[in-house]
């Protein structure tokens, strides 16, 4: 790959002027075991952090040209939040008004980022017909036609939406792999990125491949298999700023060579992945392209391959949502914690070499006098009860105390008279999770069984000094 070590030496007339140029990053954590190469093209460098800066200027000015936009004068547009910020900053420069519509799925940190821009927002409800009067495209044409001055940017069938792409994305990714690229990734929301970029590329190589990927819920991926034969209906889904309920005319589906469905725990599981292995913030939509281009990369298994995959925005947009665990378990994109019982015994000794610590425990003709004494040397509060190598039962420092108080003679009397319950017996492999949940105040602590023997305890304070470290 070649560096464009050109880039930022000399200052700039104004922030348009950094839009662009993005870095290509090649992918080796999330990639392992996978022989042809996966490059991230990061667009969350661009200056309002996402790929859609580079529509925002030559929307404005194309209406500048042709008349439609006169000075003090308004833009709308409907926006998942991305478009709606690289309309802002060139309508910022340019002395414009904005006001976007969104939908009600969209993350907070969106419409506040909006807002920062100076932007109008109105929040629409996701759940309607793309026709009804209340869907935030429908609203935003609306909005335009009524107010004095203002014209629609009209994203989803504006030609200058895929041309941008065409003339500035498309050229960066030939470039910057030295024309070694064969396969393109992306997913469509607009369609103007797979549409414009897969239009330069095909020019110069058509038998680089054009993949899609489409969230479960969306109807492009249904619409492009059946050659729109059929007409699906969509359903909700929670990932943001990709897929559809109908085909927008910036999209050019004579240009895809596949695509690919992705659910929206697969995407969101694979953005945090980036995050923590690649080191790339990102959000869900980028989860959703570089889940498609490792499939794609996996089927080739050709070192001599070349996967770009582009990364349309930032996650810090998506704090509230894919990176808040609380939000991801309410809505079942989670999974189960699958830290094991291994963990807590290791934590437990203290030492991380997985070695269990020693079970203190008695028989059952031991006198509770000799099971009171065990438990004050060992600052323990509990003994499992072992005949040879199974639990017959269990006693507890503050029954012990308890009864004895009330009766002397039981001190020497045997465990095996006075105890309660044995110990459940758990393998070492089972989810802390679920073991927590077996603890409880009659039910103090849990024998670990491996390979078949009992070597190790987990007691409710232990499981809650892991839990709180944790």
């Amino acid at each position: 790959m070649t560096d464009d070590t050109r880039r930022n030496r000399a200052p700039y007339d104004d922030v348009l002027g950094t839009i662009g140029w993005t870095p290509l990053i090649r992918l080796n954590r999330v990639t392992r075991g996978i022989r042809t190469p996966v490059y991230a093209k990061a667009e969350f460098f661009n200056p309002g952090g996402s790929i859609k800066d580079r529509i925002g200027g030559p929307i404005i000015e194309q209406a500048e040209r042709e008349g439609r936009l006169k000075p003090g004068g308004t833009i709308v547009e409907g926006t998942s939040g991305n478009t709606g910020v690289g309309l802002a900053i060139a309508a910022a420069l340019k002395g414009y008004k904005c006001i976007f519509t969104m939908p009600d799925k969209m993350s907070q940190e969106k419409v506040r980022l909006l807002k920062a821009f100076g932007a109008e927002v109105i929040v629409t409800p996701t759940a309607v017909p793309p026709d009804h009067p209340d869907n935030y495209v429908m609203m935003a044409k609306r909005i335009a036609h009524d107010t004095p001055n203002a014209i629609l940017a009209n994203q989803f069938y504006n030609a200058a939406n895929p041309q941008a792409h065409y003339e500035t994305t498309g050229p960066e990714i030939w470039e910057q792999t030295q024309g070694r690229v064969t396969h393109f990734v992306y997913a469509a929301g607009t369609g103007g990125t797979i549409s414009g970029v897969g239009r330069y590329l095909k020019e110069k190589n058509p038998k680089i491949q054009i993949v899609a990927g489409d969230p479960v819920g969306s109807i492009l991926a249904e619409m492009w298999r059946t050659k729109g034969e059929s007409k699906p209906e969509g359903t909700p889904y929670k990932i943001e700023g990709i897929g559809q309920d109908k085909v927008p005319g910036t999209l050019d589906m004579r240009l895809i060579d596949d695509f690919m469905t992705v659910s929206d725990k697969e995407s969101f599981a694979m953005a945090r992945r980036l995050t923590r292995e690649e080191g790339l913030f990102v959000g869900g939509s980028s989860g959703l392209i570089v889940h498609v281009a490792l499939h794609i990369a996996r089927r080739l298994d050709d070192p001599g391959a070349l996967v770009v995959a582009p990364l349309p925005d930032t996650g810090e947009r998506y704090l509230s949502k894919l990176y808040n665990d609380e939000w991801m378990r309410e809505n079942q994109l989670l999974d189960a914690d699958r830290t094991t019982l291994d963990r807590v015994l290791q934590t437990k000794r203290g030492d991380g070499n997985g070695e269990a610590p020693t079970i203190v425990s008695v028989t059952p003709g031991t006198t509770v006098r000799q099971a009171l004494r065990l438990m004050s040397l060992h600052d323990i509060s509990q003994l499992p009860v072992m005949d040879g190598a199974n639990c017959v039962g269990s006693v507890s420092d503050w029954s012990l105390s308890a009864r004895s108080l009330d009766d002397t003679k039981l001190l020497d009397a045997t465990v095996g008279q006075v105890m309660d319950a044995p110990f459940p017996v758990v393998d070492v492999s089972q989810p802390v999770d679920a073991v927590a949940k077996l603890l409880s105040k009659s039910n103090p602590a849990v024998l670990v069984r491996t390979n078949g023997s009992v070597h190790g305890i987990v007691t409710r304070s232990d499981m809650l000094n892991f839990l709180m470290a944790r």
